[in-house]
Protein backbone atom coordinates (compact mmCIF):
# COMPACT_ATOMS: atom_id res chain seq x y z
CA UNK A 1 0.00 0.00 0.00
CA UNK A 2 2.82 2.56 0.80
CA UNK A 3 6.18 1.78 -1.31
CA UNK A 4 9.43 4.47 0.09
CA UNK A 5 12.28 3.91 -2.14
CA UNK A 6 16.08 5.88 -1.35
CA UNK A 7 14.27 8.32 0.91
CA UNK A 8 17.28 10.85 2.34
CA UNK A 9 16.69 13.78 4.39
CA UNK A 10 19.23 16.62 5.56
CA UNK A 11 19.11 19.43 8.34
CA UNK A 12 21.76 21.45 7.64
CA UNK A 13 24.97 19.43 8.13
CA UNK A 14 23.01 16.57 9.79
CA UNK A 15 22.26 13.31 7.38
CA UNK A 16 18.85 12.24 9.53
CA UNK A 17 17.76 9.60 6.83
CA UNK A 18 20.13 7.87 4.34
CA UNK A 19 18.11 5.80 1.80
CA UNK A 20 15.26 4.31 3.20
CA UNK A 21 13.57 1.39 1.39
CA UNK A 22 10.28 0.46 2.60
CA UNK A 23 7.07 -1.11 2.14
CA UNK A 24 3.41 -1.23 3.74
CA UNK A 25 0.71 -3.99 3.26
CA UNK A 26 -2.60 -2.73 3.96
CA UNK A 27 -3.94 -3.78 7.72
CA UNK A 28 -0.18 -4.45 8.83
CA UNK A 29 0.83 -3.39 11.73
CA UNK A 30 4.62 -2.24 11.94
CA UNK A 31 6.62 -0.95 14.82
CA UNK A 32 9.09 1.51 14.60
CA UNK A 33 11.90 1.81 17.39
CA UNK A 34 15.61 3.02 17.79
CA UNK A 35 17.27 5.44 19.90
CA UNK A 36 17.30 9.17 20.30
CA UNK A 37 18.20 10.56 17.21
CA UNK A 38 17.86 7.85 15.15
CA UNK A 39 15.74 9.25 12.83
CA UNK A 40 12.43 7.66 13.77
CA UNK A 41 10.12 10.66 13.67
CA UNK A 42 11.64 12.15 10.76
CA UNK A 43 11.26 8.84 8.86
CA UNK A 44 7.27 8.99 9.89
CA UNK A 45 6.84 13.07 9.07
CA UNK A 46 7.94 12.08 5.65
CA UNK A 47 6.05 8.95 4.94
CA UNK A 48 2.67 10.89 6.80
CA UNK A 49 3.80 13.69 3.98
CA UNK A 50 4.11 16.02 6.94
CA UNK A 51 8.12 17.07 5.80
CA UNK A 52 9.21 16.21 2.34
CA UNK A 53 12.51 14.26 1.61
CA UNK A 54 15.04 15.64 -0.13
CA UNK A 55 15.59 12.35 -2.13
CA UNK A 56 13.57 9.26 -3.08
CA UNK A 57 9.80 8.52 -4.21
CA UNK A 58 6.96 7.80 -2.00
CA UNK A 59 4.05 5.84 -3.49
CA UNK A 60 0.49 5.60 -1.99
CA UNK A 61 -1.58 3.03 -3.91
CA UNK A 62 -0.25 4.10 -7.04
CA UNK A 63 -0.27 7.88 -6.25
CA UNK A 64 3.18 9.19 -6.03
CA UNK A 65 3.24 12.05 -3.49
CA UNK A 66 6.06 14.06 -5.02
CA UNK A 67 3.63 15.05 -7.89
CA UNK A 68 1.13 16.89 -5.89
CA UNK A 69 0.85 20.23 -5.42
CA UNK A 70 0.76 21.36 -1.81
CA UNK A 71 -2.97 22.18 -2.27
CA UNK A 72 -3.86 18.54 -3.57
CA UNK A 73 -1.27 17.04 -0.85
CA UNK A 74 -3.26 18.38 2.09
CA UNK A 75 -6.05 17.64 0.37
CA UNK A 76 -4.74 13.80 0.08
CA UNK A 77 -3.35 14.08 3.77
CA UNK A 78 -6.34 14.91 5.20
CA UNK A 79 -8.30 12.24 3.54
CA UNK A 80 -5.89 9.34 3.71
CA UNK A 81 -3.73 9.77 6.49
CA UNK A 82 -4.45 10.01 9.74
CA UNK A 83 -2.25 10.76 13.15
CA UNK A 84 -1.83 10.39 16.73
CA UNK A 85 1.03 11.89 18.54
CA UNK A 86 2.08 11.59 22.10
CA UNK A 87 0.58 14.68 23.09
CA UNK A 88 -2.86 14.86 22.10
CA UNK A 89 -3.37 18.31 20.60
CA UNK A 90 -7.46 18.63 21.10
CA UNK A 91 -8.67 21.73 21.07
CA UNK A 92 -9.62 22.84 24.77
CA UNK A 93 -12.60 24.56 23.66
CA UNK A 94 -13.90 21.52 21.92
CA UNK A 95 -16.06 19.01 22.82
CA UNK A 96 -14.52 15.33 22.33
CA UNK A 97 -17.11 14.78 19.37
CA UNK A 98 -16.39 18.33 18.01
CA UNK A 99 -12.57 17.36 18.69
CA UNK A 100 -12.87 13.97 17.03
CA UNK A 101 -15.31 15.46 13.55
CA UNK A 102 -12.63 18.03 12.89
CA UNK A 103 -10.82 16.01 10.10
CA UNK A 104 -14.35 15.89 8.60
CA UNK A 105 -15.45 19.62 8.96
CA UNK A 106 -12.26 20.20 7.10
CA UNK A 107 -12.78 17.62 3.89
CA UNK A 108 -16.69 19.64 3.65
CA UNK A 109 -18.49 17.06 5.01
CA UNK A 110 -21.93 17.83 6.20
CA UNK A 111 -21.63 19.05 10.02
CA UNK A 112 -24.35 16.10 10.72
CA UNK A 113 -22.85 13.60 9.01
CA UNK A 114 -19.46 14.60 10.86
CA UNK A 115 -21.10 14.33 13.92
CA UNK A 116 -22.51 11.01 13.39
CA UNK A 117 -18.80 9.60 12.44
CA UNK A 118 -17.50 11.20 15.24
CA UNK A 119 -20.42 9.83 18.14
CA UNK A 120 -19.93 6.28 16.39
CA UNK A 121 -16.50 6.18 16.58
CA UNK A 122 -16.50 7.52 20.23
CA UNK A 123 -19.24 4.89 21.54
CA UNK A 124 -16.91 2.00 19.84
CA UNK A 125 -14.01 3.51 21.58
CA UNK A 126 -15.95 3.32 24.91
CA UNK A 127 -16.99 7.15 25.11
CA UNK A 128 -20.19 7.21 24.61
CA UNK A 129 -21.37 9.00 28.09
CA UNK A 130 -18.52 11.57 27.15
CA UNK A 131 -18.78 12.99 23.87
CA UNK A 132 -19.91 16.74 25.23
CA UNK A 133 -17.18 17.19 27.70
CA UNK A 134 -14.24 19.04 26.85
CA UNK A 135 -10.48 17.91 26.89
CA UNK A 136 -10.33 19.41 30.30
CA UNK A 137 -12.80 17.33 31.65
CA UNK A 138 -11.56 13.75 30.46
CA UNK A 139 -8.52 11.38 32.08
CA UNK A 140 -5.64 11.33 29.94
CA UNK A 141 -6.30 7.58 28.34
CA UNK A 142 -9.71 9.31 27.36
CA UNK A 143 -7.86 11.66 25.72
CA UNK A 144 -5.98 9.73 23.69
CA UNK A 145 -8.94 7.63 22.59
CA UNK A 146 -10.36 11.05 21.01
CA UNK A 147 -7.23 11.50 19.07
CA UNK A 148 -7.41 7.71 18.02
CA UNK A 149 -11.22 8.71 17.13
CA UNK A 150 -9.79 11.71 15.06
CA UNK A 151 -7.34 9.85 13.48
CA UNK A 152 -10.20 7.49 12.47
CA UNK A 153 -12.59 10.04 11.09
CA UNK A 154 -12.05 10.26 7.54
CA UNK A 155 -10.98 6.52 6.65
CA UNK A 156 -7.77 6.84 6.50
CA UNK A 157 -5.53 4.14 4.43
CA UNK A 158 -2.74 4.41 7.09
CA UNK A 159 -2.28 6.39 10.94
CA UNK A 160 0.83 6.94 12.35
CA UNK A 161 1.33 7.09 15.65
CA UNK A 162 4.51 8.73 17.40
CA UNK A 163 4.61 7.80 21.53
CA UNK A 164 0.83 7.70 21.61
CA UNK A 165 1.20 6.23 24.74
CA UNK A 166 4.23 7.72 25.66
CA UNK A 167 2.24 10.04 27.99
CA UNK A 168 0.17 7.74 29.38
CA UNK A 169 0.15 5.15 32.72
CA UNK A 170 0.79 1.30 32.36
CA UNK A 171 -2.71 0.48 32.28
CA UNK A 172 -3.84 3.08 29.75
CA UNK A 173 -0.63 2.10 27.49
CA UNK A 174 -1.82 -1.42 27.66
CA UNK A 175 -5.75 -0.54 26.56
CA UNK A 176 -4.17 1.51 23.88
CA UNK A 177 -1.91 -0.79 22.29
CA UNK A 178 -4.68 -3.31 22.15
CA UNK A 179 -7.31 -1.05 20.95
CA UNK A 180 -4.67 -0.38 17.55
CA UNK A 181 -4.85 -4.41 16.99
CA UNK A 182 -8.35 -4.52 17.50
CA UNK A 183 -9.03 -1.93 14.68
CA UNK A 184 -6.64 -3.28 12.82
CA UNK A 185 -8.63 -6.85 13.00
CA UNK A 186 -11.93 -5.60 12.42
CA UNK A 187 -11.45 -2.80 10.44
CA UNK A 188 -8.17 -4.07 7.94
CA UNK A 189 -6.78 -0.78 9.34
CA UNK A 190 -3.02 0.07 8.91
CA UNK A 191 -0.57 1.67 11.70
CA UNK A 192 2.73 2.58 11.47
CA UNK A 193 3.95 3.18 15.38
CA UNK A 194 7.26 4.80 16.20
CA UNK A 195 7.61 4.22 20.01
CA UNK A 196 10.20 3.49 22.77
CA UNK A 197 7.69 0.71 24.33
CA UNK A 198 9.26 -2.71 24.02
CA UNK A 199 5.79 -3.77 24.81
CA UNK A 200 4.19 -2.42 21.73
CA UNK A 201 7.15 -3.09 19.55
CA UNK A 202 7.15 -6.48 20.14
CA UNK A 203 3.15 -6.91 19.60
CA UNK A 204 3.97 -5.55 15.70
CA UNK A 205 3.81 -7.49 12.73
CA UNK A 206 7.26 -6.38 11.88
CA UNK A 207 9.23 -4.61 14.03
CA UNK A 208 11.86 -2.15 12.00
CA UNK A 209 15.29 -1.25 14.08
CA UNK A 210 16.24 2.03 13.17
CA UNK A 211 19.91 3.09 13.66
CA UNK A 212 21.71 6.32 12.35
CA UNK A 213 19.52 6.40 9.38
CA UNK A 214 18.71 3.71 8.41
CA UNK A 215 16.57 0.27 8.99
CA UNK A 216 19.08 -1.86 10.60
CA UNK A 217 16.92 -4.92 11.02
Amino acid sequence: MIEARGISKKYGELQVLKGIDLTIAKAEVVSVVGASGAGKTTLLQILGTLDHADSGTLNYDGTFIGDLSSKALARFRNQHIGFIFQFHHLLPEFTALENAAIPAYLNNTSKKEADGRAQELLEYLGLGSRLHHKPSELSGGEQQRVAVARSLMNHPKVVFADEPSGNLDSNNARELHELFFKLRDQFEQTFVIVTHNEELADMADRKLVMSDGRIVE
